[in-house]
């Protein structure tokens, strides 16, 4: 597995990655050609966000568990919404929540990147289209859902979207066993992102986002993310 980095050195940003524990700065485009370069330590580094997302593509109610928090039926279809790219920030940038907007929630979420422009893509070839997964944060306004606000309304504030720290590249998520990784934030853990507890898996919402099955439907634009399970 390797784990893409975007990281500031000497004043720039600049994507390094990381494998068998060395780091080295990538020389080129990332969704395109590039190399390694020259070793770097692996430390001491302001973590950016690994990408710059043209917009996120999310999935809401994708869990029953969550579904059940929040005193829904699951969709009968996949519940689609946008967090817009000024959502996104680094691992360890500071969220900033307006005033007056309510309770706030943290949502512990696998984002899928998006390797190359999708469009018309289907179920089956979905996986084709996948450069890795990310940690993704998906702040949530509840106080505004509790009243009723759209998705995009309440979840798409500037700031409400950490990414990070890394991208895994190489990582089986189309496996029976899902991808589970418990993540801790102060003395409450976040939700467990588990595909296999999804109802509605990586395939699906890929062919859902860029499918063939509306005649004129978005294209998922290199770095593009689609959390899986919101």
């Amino acid at each position: 597995m390797k784990k893409f980095y975007r990281i500031e050195h000497d004043g720039a940003p600049r994507h390094a990655v990381e494998e068998g524990g060395r780091w080295r700065l990538l020389e080129g485009d990332l969704f395109g050609r590039h190399e390694t370069g020259d070793e770097i330590a692996s430390t001491g580094h302001r973590l950016l966000a690994p990408v710059t997302p043209s917009k996120m593509v999310c999935i809401g109610l994708n869990y029953k568990d969550h579904a059940a928090e929040q005193n829904k039926p699951l969709p009968e279809w996949p519940l689609m919404f946008i967090k817009p790219s000024t959502a996104a920030i680094g691992p360890g940038d500071t969220i900033v929540i307006p005033p007056g907007i309510g309770r706030v929630d943290h949502e512990a979420e696998v984002g899928v990147v998006i390797g190359r422009r999708a469009t018309k893509v289907s179920e089956r070839d979905a996986h084709q289209y996948v450069f890795g997964l990310i940690c993704f944060n998906d702040v949530s306004a509840r106080g505004l859902q509790q009243k009723g606000y759209q998705y995009t309304h309440a979840k798409g504030f500037d700031t409400f979207a950490p990414l990070g720290p890394c991208i895994a590249a190489g990582v089986d998520h189309r496996g029976s066993a899902g991808i589970g990784r418990l993540t801790d934030i102060g003395p409450d853990p976040l939700r467990t992102a588990l595909f296999v507890a999804a109802e509605v898996g990586i395939g699906v919402v890929i062919g859902y986002a860029a499918g063939p099955w509306l005649e004129r439907q978005q294209k998922l634009r290199e770095a593009d993310l689609e959390p899986a399970s919101l």
